[in-house]
């Protein structure tokens, strides 16, 4: 077994592609290897500033030898379809073996050289790299993210030759563009390779370089007595920049530090790279910053940090502007802005989003224990930052600039914070706010962005999600969850979701109408209906003496050059319809916040699993009905403890034996319903037992399930396990006496019945 060391060594990449085209580059090789039927014991890749490299252990010289038979079409088939098998297989019909009626073909072929697939491989994955942005450069073909310099490529210590649009594979590499030997190098194997990159101050790994920067910004900080401000996504990004990373410590003007650290540290970090310091046991930061050197410069880095210091404070000279210009504008003046700012155009400006939130953060509030005042408040001033000059020049500030402005301008602190975090969560790694006043805020925000999407039907379809609607559903949950609200979704959902359809109902009318009138058309009162999937039905009176034809013809033009609040429309020419306008809006409503509803759960499910609970049981929970998602996920953890344990995993057995039958019932025709009797002639006590343990079981699980203890439900359940095994034991329940077979029927739609007041038991695998 051979190693095949493949380099790609090119200018600059830039640092945000490289993971990505080290991933691109694994998946491609492997596809393009295994196609060829090669295996291997290992396959690594690795990415940095100038080059991709990939390795390969354990490859054989050559693809194995291959014998295949295809079937192909029966001898009685037509001729058109043996000559399309021959044409597929490169055979003659005297080649073909006939077995049973059946043409075969018997193919055999040699393998082939691993260099010579490897040669086609690297060729192909370079002309189809899928870098989000490339270059073509000189007077070749060839794009690549930027000018490819050389290709290194040896298998077993040997060159394989082959040249990509100009580009001759061979044995040779560079080190530090300014601080290696200055001259390329030839490399034997991947040791050899490491080793000399090294050599020539080249970290190949990333890891190795993150380590690098990490241990020498620390050790920079503490020669000081400092403390580096830890940064995962800018140590990320940084490891990209350099290939032999050098921490500095720089000083900076400590002014600056009069501004809101996130401010100082988020200018460092986006237009500098810099990382922030402090000084430990102290909030806030240090007056300085560590740069990253791509080199080690002889006076220790004195130069470079000066340099740097003097950049930085432009860029924070500029940060100091924003935030003086702001404190005299204030939010009563961004408010007014937002009205001339789009938030989606079918959803309106930003200022009608902010007095949507504000109402429904009214309408939270008291369900998380927050004052509705200050809620109100709070979400009336969430977004006025979003005008202001400093969020204009780093967005990522939105909401924390609005929660220092809010304290300057003498606001509640409770309103304050809830401007800074009604954001959060932002995805599975942030923090779940607690303050009542910015729950109420962060829900009604995520909660509006729901429902007014789902109300125009632009709701997420397969890995398209680009109104992070899936985020949003999520960032409720967690809130939901981590503060025990006991909030139940339908109700909070269906009131702004009936405002949004009737709006867009209005709009729609008003807009559409008048273009209508304009081409000669009256629109029959109060006869536009509304449906989910933002669908339209119009009915209309015909004014003008024109035929059908000229109608639709008129009715289509109308409706492409509406105004934006069109939707897009299905009309008839009958002036009655079966709609009334409260029938619609309610039956719109119900639907939109059905799927709405769905979508919960389908997240919920997604966050338990995560979480180690099975998605089938959260199924099971909702099918229930209940929007409570404490409630369901009390339910749900209940729900699995019990079926961890023989007696729940035993009932469900009974209980999918028992719905079986029942299907099967059903088939025939209704199931008998009624009270079960505990009389009959030569009645088998299991199903006197049986019949009384699920009367039994029943007024428990009630109970418990009144009182919410779901530990006590499912204890009433496991009392089912026995008599349950015992009928099915002893019992025949289709037996040839139709009051002794109608009678058990009952027995078991009551035992079901029971069972499926804790859960939809038929949604459980098992």
């Amino acid at each position: 077994m051979s190693q095949l060391l493949l380099e790609i060594f090119s200018e600059e990449i830039p640092a945000r592609m490289q993971q990505g085209a080290a991933r691109d580059l694994e998946r491609m090789a492997s596809d393009r290897l295994k196609a060829a039927g090669l295996t291997w014991d290992a396959l690594t890749t690795y990415a940095g500033p100038r080059r991709l490299t990939l390795v390969i252990d354990g490859l054989p010289a050559a693809t194995p030898d291959r014998n295949e038979e295809l079937k192909g079409p029966k001898t009685s088939a037509p001729a058109q379809a043996l000559e399309g098998f021959l044409r597929k297989t490169g055979l003659t019909q005297d080649q073909l073996v006939e077995r049973d009626g059946v043409w075969f073909a018997e193919i055999s072929s040699k393998g082939r050289a691993t260099t010579e697939v490897v040669a086609e491989s690297v060729d192909d994955i370079i002309r189809h790299f899928p870098w989000p942005k490339s270059m073509r450069w000189g007077t070749g073909t060839l794009r690549w993210v930027r000018p490819i310099k050389r290709i290194l490529a040896l298998f077993d210590g040997a060159v394989i030759p082959f040249e990509v649009d100009g580009i001759q594979s061979g044995d040779v590499t560079e080190g530090h563009r300014f601080m290696g030997a200055g001259q390329p190098f030839a490399v034997k194997d991947f040791a050899d390779y490491r080793q000399k990159l090294e050599r020539n101050f080249v970290l190949l790994d990333a890891a190795d370089r993150k380590l690098r920067i990490l241990e020498g910004a620390k050790a920079v900080c503490a020669a000081k007595g400092l403390a580096l401000v830890d940064d995962d996504g800018l140590l990320d990004e940084v490891s990209g920049l350099a290939e032999w990373p050098t921490p500095i410590l720089g000083d900076m003007d400590p002014q600056f530090l009069a501004l809101p650290p996130e401010v100082v540290q988020l200018s460092m970090k986006v237009h500098q790279k810099y990382f922030a310091v402090r000084e430990p046991g102290k909030e806030g930061l240090a007056p300085h910053f560590v740069v990253v050197a791509n080199v080690e410069a002889t006076d220790g880095g004195a130069a470079l940090a000066a340099g740097n210091a003097k950049v930085l404070s432009a860029r924070l000279s500029d940060a100091e502007f924003f935030w003086t210009e702001d404190q005299k504008v204030g939010f009563d003046a961004w408010n007014a802005r937002l009205k001339d700012v789009t938030f989606h155009a079918k959803l309106g400006t930003l200022a009608e989003r902010v007095d949507r939130i504000a109402a429904l953060a009214r309408e939270i509030a008291p369900l998380v224990g927050a004052d509705p005042a200050q809620a109100e408040q709070a979400a009336r001033l969430s977004k006025a930052d979003l005008a202001s000059g400093m969020v204009g020049e780093f967005p990522e500030l939105q909401g924390i600039m609005g929660g220092y402005y809010a304290r300057l301008a003498g606001q509640p602190d409770a309103v304050a914070d809830a401007i800074r975090d009604h954001y959060k969560p932002q995805g599975p790694g942030d923090t779940v706010p607690t303050a009542p006043v910015t729950v109420a805020v962060a829900m009604a925000e995520k909660l509006d962005t729901l429902v007014g999407f789902f109300a125009i039907d632009e709701k997420p379809t397969g890995s398209k999600d680009p109104y992070a609607l899936r985020r949003a559903a999520l960032g409720v949950i967690r809130l939901v969850l981590e503060n025990g609200v006991r909030m139940p979704l339908r109700p909070v959902l269906s009131n702004p979701m009936m405002a949004w359809l009737f709006q867009l109902d209005n709009k729609f009318t008003s807009a559409f109408g008048a273009n209508l009138a304009s081409g000669g058309f009256e629109v029959a009162t109060s006869r536009l209906v509304t449906s989910p999937g933002a669908k339209w039905v119009l009915g209309y009176q015909q004014a003008t003496d024109v035929g059908p034809e000229e109608i639709d013809a008129r009715l289509m033009f109308i409706a492409q050059n509406s105004t934006s609040v069109w939707l897009g429309a299905h009309y008839s020419r009958s002036g009655d319809m079966p709609f009334e306008r409260p029938d619609w809006l309610v039956a719109g409503n119900n639907r939109a916040v059905n799927d709405l509803l769905a979508f919960f759960a389908d997240r919920l499910t997604v966050l338990l699993r995560d979480q180690g609970q099975r998605h089938d049981l959260v199924a099971a929970v909702f099918a229930l009905g209940d929007d409570d998602l404490v409630r369901i996920v009390r339910q749900v953890e209940a729900l699995a403890a019990f079926l961890a344990t023989d007696d729940g995993a035993n009932l469900l057995a009974g209980y999918k034996r028992a719905a079986q039958l029942l299907k099967a019932e059903e088939k025939k025709g209704p199931l008998p319903e009624g009270a079960v009797a505990t009389g009959l002639p030569n009645q088998p006590a299991e199903e006197v037992a049986l019949a009384n343990a699920a009367t039994a079981a029943a007024a428990a699980v009630d109970a418990a399930l009144e009182a919410e203890d779901f530990a006590a439900a499912m204890t009433a359940l496991a009392a089912l396990r026995g008599p349950v095994d015992a009928f099915f034991t002893a019992v025949m329940v289709n037996s040839d006496v139709a009051e002794e077979r109608e009678n058990r029927l009952k027995l078991l739609v009551q035992v079901r019945g029971v069972m499926n007041r804790v859960a939809d038991f038929g949604q459980i695998a098992g």
